[in-house]
């Protein structure tokens, strides 16, 4: 069974104003597995978070850190381990005056998406896991690994390329021959010539 998320809850209107407050987060290998199950990685051989948070102005309190972390995800083409090592700042702005939006009301989102309401607890291990989780590879690939061409067939049919599965494979199919017939042969009476003996009359 795997422990639970480690947590580090801070209040942050407890903490001394004169100074800035350093705190690091290094779970143990328990600590580490319980993250790695929760960002869905094969492994997280190393973790570790650098906090400073410091006063601002009256009652706002700002964040800066680094994360470091040594990542295990499975490649996206061969399904090997692929190891990662991340360094990420962090920073964000916890503000005592936050006014939400009246519900149906547009408001305009603003530039500074690190800014958030100040809250009464401070989960440092929450902030950490949120900043890890977004610095991950979207698109691991294992050194070499590459993504070929796929066929498709079932039994007795003629396999299906990925270019015949593209959206105007039938389209091209269909498209006329040189006789104009979509299999290249001439259209029916496409180039039939007037019947001998015929004629609309005799000329006077």
């Amino acid at each position: 069974m795997t422990a639970p998320l480690p947590t580090h809850p801070v209040r942050l209107r407890d903490l001394p104003v004169r100074a800035p407050t350093e705190i690091r987060l290094e779970p143990d290998a328990d600590g580490r597995a319980a993250l790695a199950e929760a960002l869905e990685l094969d492994a997280l051989r190393k973790f570790r978070f650098e906090a400073r948070l410091s006063p601002s102005g009256e009652a706002d309190w700002v964040l800066t850190g680094l994360l470091g972390a040594t990542v295990v995800q499975p490649c996206v083409v061969t399904l090997e381990p692929v190891t990662t090592r991340i360094d990420e700042p962090v920073e964000r702005r916890y503000l005592a005056r936050w006014f939400e939006p009246e519900g149906g009301s547009e408001v305009e989102m603003p530039e500074d998406d690190r800014s958030e309401p100040l809250p009464e607890t401070l989960d440092l291990y929450a902030v950490a896991r949120e900043a890890l989780a977004l610095a991950l590879p979207d698109w691991p690939r294992a050194e070499g690994a590459a993504i070929g061409s796929a066929v498709f067939a079932g039994p007795g049919l003629e396999p299906m390329t990925d270019d015949d599965a593209r959206p105007f494979a039938a389209l091209k199919a269909l498209r006329p021959g040189p006789g104009g017939d979509p299999d290249g042969g001439a259209a029916d009476g496409a180039d039939a010539g007037p019947e001998e003996g015929t004629g609309s009359g005799d000329e006077k």
